[in-house]
């Protein structure tokens, strides 16, 4: 399958280094161009395309759509746009150009039912001014470290806005700013069998995020994150623990696993790059979730550069609470009824598995959202060189907290024809993420495990 790479001139792109990380800071004046006529404070281009199929950034969404309630489920502030047109096997080549390999493989795998609206672009992403003011401040101080695998002078969870190498990108994801201290949801995970039966697992999550805290107990941790089975019975009550750090070589990721049924708490050390993520009958990895998270070090890491594109954005019908799992999640794939795409620029990744080491992706592709820094789709390949898997990301923007996040993230398994949808919520009740949450530290510790596997 030919991918023809469509590479956007940047004002302020450095030099690309192929297969290593560039390790220098951008400049005073190119951090001063953030916010600027040029670039948004997240460092993506201001202005929009030439065709006008892509707008220009003019803020995000800064106010409160009609009907929406505080506490309540958000309100799609774009339920009035129609779609400009539905991508279908039929007319796919029309549109190929701005699609991904594994979102054409979509296609060709489901002919019958697979199909993309596409609708106006809306860059609705919006941080609060308070992080636009850290993104500048740090963006002329903060450096990759250990061969790119670290970050030092680290203010913001957007520390390369102008980046110069792959790693910087993947960062900027793994980094991004979902709430200043922490947050606790609710949501499924539902591995989708090619029949389109499913059996949801429901999770509550709590996080803190660590380096954001004045009295964070480890410069060296990221976040710590705490994640709670509610349901079925057979799973109910266990509960996996994680210390992330930012340096993953100088000191790995740290996880145990309390279980229920044995009332025992262990260490956990398959919780990281292929080892099988949590109750997703073996259709994702540890670093799947949340479309890569993780240390970087088994990859060579390369910038190809930017492209217009297709991908998931503004997907508030996946969000809705007069909706069921059922209605969403069908053979193959979800419903398209209730899925969005929109034309975005996105940031290109590839990371190639490097000589020696182990993985059973030996090469993945990012396309990054500019406005956001979230990845919003990935192309998996297997050892041969094959394309196995697709994964997307359905952006949402929590207005009411100014957090761009995803409604849910999908991973598609070409060959078999099942898939994992994570993040959903439709079924429970009122809106399922507390960006008030007030954790401590002493309850991520192993010694709390057994305490939050019996609440």
């Amino acid at each position: 399958m030919k991918f023809e790479r469509t590479l956007l001139a940047m004002s302020f792109a450095a030099t690309l280094v192929i297969g290593q990380p560039v390790l220098a800071k951008v400049s005073p004046e190119q951090a001063a161009e953030l916010g600027g006529d040029t670039l948004t404070p997240m460092g993506a281009e201001r202005a929009g395309n030439a065709e006008g199929t892509i707008p220009e950034w003019t803020g995000g969404i800064s106010e409160f759509p009609e009907g929406y309630t505080v506490g309540e489920r958000l309100v799609d502030p774009f339920a009035a746009d129609e779609a400009l047109f539905v991508i279908t096997a039929e007319n796919l080549a029309q549109y190929e150009d701005k699609l991904s390999p594994s979102q054409v493989a979509m296609f060709k795998r489901y002919p019958q039912t697979y199909k993309m609206p596409v609708y106006p672009t809306r860059r609705s992403a919006r941080l609060p001014d308070s992080e636009y003011q850290l993104i500048k401040e740090g963006a002329a101080d903060t450096d990759l470290v250990s061969g790119g695998n670290g970050i030092v002078n680290f203010k913001a969870n957007v520390p390369f806005p102008i980046p110069s190498s792959g790693l910087e990108v993947i960062w900027n994801h793994i980094t991004r700013y979902r709430t200043a201290l922490g947050f606790k949801r609710r949501y499924i995970q539902a591995p989708v069998q090619a029949n389109g039966n499913f059996a949801p697992v429901l999770f509550e999550e709590e996080a803190l995020f660590a380096n954001r805290f004045p009295d964070n107990p480890d410069p060296n941790r990221l976040f710590v994150f705490l994640q709670r089975i509610l349901a079925p019975a057979r799973l109910e009550g266990d509960v996996l623990l994680v210390h992330e750090n930012i340096d993953q070589i100088k000191e790995p990721r740290s996880a145990w696993v309390y279980n229920a049924g044995q009332r025992r708490v262990r260490r956990a050390p398959n919780i990281a790059y292929d080892g099988p993520g949590t109750a997703s009958d073996g259709l994702r990895t540890a670093d799947d979730l949340d479309l890569y998270n993780g240390a970087p070090d088994r990859y060579d890491w390369e910038l190809v550069g930017k492209r217009e594109m297709y991908i998931p954005y503004n997907t508030y019908d996946l969000r809705r609470g007069d909706l069921k799992y059922t209605d969403i999640m069908k053979a193959g794939h979800m419903n398209p009824d209730y899925l969005r795409y929109e034309l975005h620029r996105v940031w290109v990744v590839e990371a190639k598995l490097k000589e020696g080491a182990r993985h059973i992706y030996a090469r993945r592709t990012f396309y990054v959202d500019e406005d956001t820094w979230q990845i919003a789709v990935v192309d998996h390949y297997d050892g041969r060189g094959d394309l196995w898997k697709m994964k997307e990301g359905h952006m949402v923007q929590h207005y009411q907290v100014n957090v761009p996040w995803i409604s849910a993230e999908s991973l598609h398994d070409l060959i078999s024809g099942r898939y994992v949808v994570i993040g959903l919520d439709n079924e429970e009740k009122g809106y399922q993420y507390d960006y008030d949450y007030k954790g401590r530290f002493e309850d991520f510790t192993p010694a709390a495990l057994r305490r939050a596997g019996r609440r």
